[in-house]
């Protein structure tokens, strides 16, 4: 297994005028087919982790490879295809849209992605299917649970076929047996080989998904754990 993900030195910086980064100086790589939670309090800087990793973020230093592309060379044009062809992300509050139906939300990301009508149908209906909501197909999130809507997005985000998927806090919004229902999908998609990096807090989500934990304290990795055997890549 190579790595999938590189950051060199990443800093990132919202305020040029305040002297605490978002992100400080970060070195990792992650390997493909490897499950990574981000963890640390609110204010550590997961979620811009997670966004520069995704390329929904730029840094203001460092580099960023993904998939053996440096996202640092392409143009904004040039990054959105790339987000949409090879990285799929999920996002706490599910992100769908209200006046689509759970099967149009899903087939979003082909659609832009100039898959032909009927291959992204067949292939929505499947993922619909494997996440155990095929029956919600003509429904609109309005009418879905908080776990429901989140299958719907976990399904758009994997429509692609991305080689990485990222997930922002996946559990978050969701009660306990919701909650129970995603992580059993994002434990069928790391057996299946899905190289997936989450942001959570959520100590029994990184204990049952995760082969390896990074924890992050003022933008900064204060921990990096995970099996050596494995062939894990620590921080530099």
């Amino acid at each position: 297994m190579g790595q999938l993900v590189e950051l060199t030195d990443v800093s990132k910086v919202y305020d040029r005028d305040r002297q605490t980064a978002a992100l400080d100086s970060i070195s990792i790589g992650i390997l493909a087919g490897q499950v990574t939670a981000i963890m640390g309090p609110s204010g550590s800087g997961k979620s811009t982790l997670l966004n520069v990793i995704g390329g929904l973020d730029r840094p203001s230093r460092g580099t960023v490879i993904v998939d053996g592309t440096d996202l640092g060379h392409l143009s904004e044009a040039a990054l959105a295809r790339f987000r949409r062809s090879r990285v799929g992300i999920v996002f706490q509050f599910f992100n769908l849209l209200n006046n689509l139906t759970a099967l149009d939300n899903v087939t979003i990301p082909a659609e832009l992605a100039g898959v032909k009508p009927h291959q992204r149908r067949v292939r929505a209906l499947d993922l619909l299917e494997r996440l155990g909501i095929a029956r919600l197909r003509d429904q609109y999130p309005a009418r879905m649970s908080g776990g429901e809507r989140q299958r719907v997005a976990i399904a758009r985000a994997l429509i692609n076929n991305p080689v990485l998927l990222l997930a922002d806090e996946p559990t978050g919004a969701l009660d306990s047996q919701s909650g129970d229902q995603v992580m059993a999908i994002l434990d069928d998609l790391s057996r299946s080989g899905q190289t997936l990096v989450l942001v959570t807090h959520d100590e029994r989500l990184a204990r049952s998904s995760a082969t390896r934990v990074i924890r992050l304290a003022d933008g900064a990795v204060l921990d990096d754990r995970g099996s050596a055997a494995d062939g894990l890549v620590h921080v530099q």
